[in-house]
């Protein structure tokens, strides 16, 4: 007895484990259930996919068993090797969304930051200049290169205190 079952099987497209159940039923017919399980299909959907189920004589199954199976097995292992893309996908997309998310929060609190150093600085400036202590003012106001933004108001803050502290012109009359 020569079968070519096996080499019909090997030419099947599918990924996966195929599970064939083979039960005798009633009146010499022949219960078969397929069913294609993927391990590599993280998705629990996968687990909601029906088996195959044919009731036939034997000879029915010689006839047309692999016509019958061959375009659901094709689909069904299509759907479960496109879950797992979307799912391997998914997570890709959750990563990048928490690394944005940190990104953006360490972004945040480096810019926190340096707005509280700026108004740090201004504030002791401010302090020495009530004490009348204008050099040590116009050293605590903070440095340009730090806050390039900011550089008109820094600008105009040292300038008025360097003419607090400006040396008397010989010129000037009282």
């Amino acid at each position: 007895m020569n079968a070519n079952f096996f080499n019909q099987i090997a030419q099947l497209d599918f990924t996966g484990n195929l599970q064939l159940t083979i039960t005798k039923g009633t009146e010499n017919n022949l219960i078969v259930t397929v069913l294609l399980n993927n391990e590599q299909c993280g998705d629990s959907a996968k687990n909601l996919i029906p088996p195959l189920t044919f009731n036939a004589t034997p000879q029915e199954f010689d006839e047309g068993f692999f016509e019958q199976i061959t375009a659901p097995i094709k689909t069904i292992s299509g759907v479960m090797v496109d879950m797992e893309a979307f799912m391997k996908q998914m997570e890709i997309v959750k990563l990048h969304s928490e690394a944005e998310k940190q990104k953006a929060e360490k972004l945040k609190k480096e810019k926190e930051a340096k707005d509280k150093k700026y108004k740090d600085g201004m504030a002791e400036a401010d302090e020495l200049e009530k004490e009348g202590k204008f050099r040590e003012a116009w050293i605590k106001v903070p440095d340009i290169s730090e806050f390039p933004e900011k550089a008109d108001e820094i600008r105009k803050r040292k300038s008025s205190l360097s003419a607090k502290f400006a040396t008397p012109d010989l010129f000037v009359t009282m």
